[in-house]
């Protein structure tokens, strides 16, 4: 005859001491208090497998799991074996499931995906990609397993950002997403991506360009409004070779002297926005005041260096604030205007080819083949280029009454 088994009491369990040898207090069907010699309480269930064979299964510890808890989870246990399931293989699936599901939130998924783009992009690009996720992501739909994401939940997480105003960036998004979402179809974690459908429900975000001065006359005062610049030799420097190399700001403020090559008259060095090698063909014009501007900062690495922090460039900040002192306003021009002005002021005006134009923009130019140019392509008809859009330039900035 089985010995009956009087139920513990919450009492028995909280009082229960350490011994010099550890010990059981069972509290019937199998469930009991283990008690260490460090004084450690843990619950556990002794249970026959289908086997026959003899098995245990750990609750937790007393106190963070109480004497009732222990109890349902027993009682959980007999009904899985009531119905010929091993509750101890039960547990290791379950637990072998969350961690599945933890490894496959859109989260996790998206940090592994960022990993891997990191190796074909700059890391300005993986940087602006975190702050967006960050920012509008992850508090929405980051825990949620990818596999369950559907076209309605990144159109409510897409709609959020709009009714912020934040309209380019809800599309921004919605691009990184179903890049995000298209590595989890390659890697087998859903079976499609659901955003170009989603796509079609966002706002339409207006693109605000530049601004530039193309009018002829108008570019006559700008070029004369820099000649007359007060401020330091650097930034006035800087000032009257933008127009000339029409190259993006950063990359003329991070000018080196090591780049320029005096005997070539040109100026070679890599895209920031492509990180491909360029060449810019130097004008006379432009010659001329780097020769100049060389006797002053020619011992120093940058064309252009920072006015009080040694070592660093000119500050981002500072042909943009120049414009601003000459009463130049935002609406009219800022230095990426210079790029505007020299693209439709070369065809329109000068009648030069396109592609030669794009390729002294450092944009992306294919040949009848579909190859893409190399920097050193057409370089004597740029330098030519180069000459005369310099010399028209010098020709607005003495014609007052053009």
């Amino acid at each position: 005859m089985a010995k009956l088994i009087k139920p513990l009491t919450a009492t028995q369990v909280n009082n229960a001491k350490p011994k010099a040898k550890m010990y059981k207090l069972f509290d019937g069907g199998g469930l009991f208090l283990q008690v260490n010699p460090s004084g450690g309480k843990h619950w556990k269930l002794k249970y026959r497998k289908n086997d026959g064979k003899e098995s245990l299964l750990t609750f937790g510890s007393f106190p963070a799991v109480s004497l009732e808890q222990a109890r349902k989870m027993r009682d959980e246990a007999k009904s899985q074996m009531a119905l010929g399931v091993d509750p101890g293989i039960a547990r290791q699936e379950a637990k072998a499931e969350r961690a599945n599901r933890a490894r496959n939130t859109f989260e996790a998924v998206t940090r592994e995906w960022l990993e891997i783009h990191s190796t074909k992009v700059k890391p300005q690009s993986i940087h602006r990609y975190e702050v967006e996720l960050d920012k509008f992501v992850y508090p929405i739909i980051g825990k949620r397993p990818i596999a369950e994401m559907k076209g309605p939940d990144f159109v409510a997480m897409l709609h959020g950002i709009e009714a912020q105003g934040r309209l380019y960036a809800a599309k921004r998004v919605a691009t990184l997403c179903g890049m995000i979402m298209r590595y989890a179809v390659a890697t087998g974690r859903v079976e499609y991506d659901p955003l170009p459908s989603v796509r079609g429900i966002l706002r339409a975000h207006k693109t605000r360009h530049h601004a530039a001065m193309t009018d002829p006359k108008e570019v006559g005062r700008l070029l004369r409004s820099i000649d007359a610049y007060p401020g330091s030799l650097v930034v006035s420097s800087a000032l009257k070779i933008a127009p000339y190399v029409f190259v993006r700001p950063g990359e003329l403020q991070q000018a080196r002297w090591a780049d320029i090559d005096f005997d070539a008259c040109e100026w070679r060095y890599i895209t920031s926005k492509t990180g491909t090698p360029h060449i810019v063909p130097l004008a006379p014009q432009v010659m001329k005041i780097l020769n100049m501007l060389y006797a002053y900062t020619g011992h120093q690495e940058w064309v252009f260096p920072h006015n009080w922090q040694k070592g660093k460039p000119m500050a981002k900040t500072a042909l943009l604030a120049a414009l601003r002192s000459m009463g130049i306003t935002s609406e009219e021009m800022t230095p990426h205007g210079f790029r505007a002005m020299a693209r439709t002021l070369l065809d329109e005006v000068l009648g030069e080819r396109y592609d030669l134009i794009e390729h002294q923009l450092a944009h992306m130019v294919r040949d009848p083949n579909g190859r893409a140019y190399n920097r050193t392509q057409h370089l004597r008809e740029r330098h030519r280029m180069m000459e005369r859009w310099a010399n028209y330039l010098d020709k607005l900035r003495l014609s007052i009454h053009m």
